[in-house]
């Protein structure tokens, strides 16, 4: 049996930060006609891809999906459940915000079901927090780890962000002693990124703001991975670490190039070799959901050199790239061509290989974009 994932988008959220692209509303209007049409659309596709697969982990994304009452969680999750083969020991893993949740809130989510918490920290600077728009301050991120370890959650990521406006090694690197110093297995380190269309895109455009160049950028990356392995944070993809035996199965689902289904408005699927994705407006959704059971905007089926691509960008973006395994799905030829490509990274340190698995070394991570685009 087939093993996929399940990723569910709560649009609805209290504020837009001016960093983020996700699609998100800042609206209370249509929640529960929202409910009653994602039950629709996953009852919809179940009778698609509901026997052939088992679904080990499910994700609430969005938005900021703690904003909902736990009944509306364990509403979807118990449609989920009935139309679906979900794994006994499913990843099941709600994103929140500081301060939109109490121990309370947490606990009911915990007994809905949910038992992986994300928390969307960012920084544990108050200049950071200012900057990048977030409601809450330091010690409401603080509290709000703590409390999901008070609640009974064992499995508890943190989303942080680095290369921040006047951000120097210094004050980054203390951003993440905090961090491990708390009650969490999992923490999500990324660069800021520029997303067309935000509010801080247009703020650097107009010389409003200024973010560091590559080199700066480059440096505290590869602060982050000497700090957080060296504090038992295993490496185990581009931006994410975790302790042993705590990293993240949906999203090494998305890495491993397995199957994955999504509902509710954005949301993108691929199944058996079909990339689709829904309509990136809350009224649009549930219109065509009402009209046509799918809400689906557009599709695509990758050609074999696309397939082979985003095989080889997602192996080395995490666990290595598998040469049996790529030989096995899509033959030798491509691993030839490269041979010399490979070789040379090797030579320089980018890449190592352990028996048929090719990894990228710390060096290697800092520059994976690059690398990647020079494979013919």
């Amino acid at each position: 049996m087939k093993e996929s994932a399940l990723y569910i988008h709560i649009p609805f959220c209290d504020h837009k930060c001016i960093y983020c692209d996700f699609y998100s509303i800042i609206t209370s209007d249509n929640i529960t006609h929202f409910l009653n049409t994602i039950k629709k659309e996953i009852i919809h596709y179940s009778s698609h891809y509901s026997s052939e697969r088992k679904f080990t982990s499910i994700f609430f994304g969005g938005g900021t999906p703690s904003l909902m009452e736990p009944e509306y969680i364990n509403e979807i999750l118990i449609a989920l459940n009935q139309n679906y083969k979900i794994d006994n020991d499913a990843e099941i893993t709600l994103e929140t915000n500081p301060g939109t949740v109490n121990t309370s809130k947490l606990k009911s989510f915990l007994n809905s079901g949910i038992n992986r918490i994300s928390i969307g920290i960012q920084s544990f600077k108050e200049s950071d927090l200012k900057f990048l728009t977030r409601i809450h301050d330091r010690q409401t991120a603080i509290n709000t780890i703590s409390n999901a370890r008070q609640a009974g959650f064992e499995n508890i990521n943190i989303d942080l962000i680095f290369n921040l406006p006047g951000q120097s090694k210094e004050f980054w690197l203390d951003n993440l002693s905090i961090a491990v110093d708390l009650p969490v297995t999992h923490i999500s380190a990324y660069s800021l990124i520029l997303e067309r269309g935000t509010i801080l895109n247009k703020l650097v455009l107009d010389g409003k703001v200024k973010i560091e160049g590559e080199d700066h950028d480059a440096d505290l990356y590869e602060a982050t991975i000497d700090f957080l392995e060296g504090s038992k944070f295993k490496q185990y993809e581009v931006s994410n670490f975790a302790l042993d035996g705590f990293e993240c199965r949906h999203n090494k689902a998305y890495w491993s190039y397995r199957d994955y289904l999504s509902f509710g408005p954005s949301a993108h699927s691929f199944v058996n070799g079909k990339r689709w994705w829904n309509y990136s407006s809350l009224k649009k959704y549930i219109s065509e959901i009402e009209l046509n059971q799918t809400a689906q905007a557009g599709f695509e089926e990758p050609d074999l050199k696309q397939r082979i691509q985003e095989y080889v960008m997602l192996g080395l973006r995490s666990d290595g790239l598998n040469k049996k395994e790529f030989t096995t799905l899509y033959g030798s030829h491509w691993l030839e061509t490269n041979s010399s490509n490979f070789n040379q990274l090797l030579q320089n340190g980018f890449l190592i290989e352990d028996n048929t698995i090719l990894r990228l070394t710390k060096k290697g991570y800092a520059v994976c974009d690059e690398i990647i685009k020079n494979f013919n």
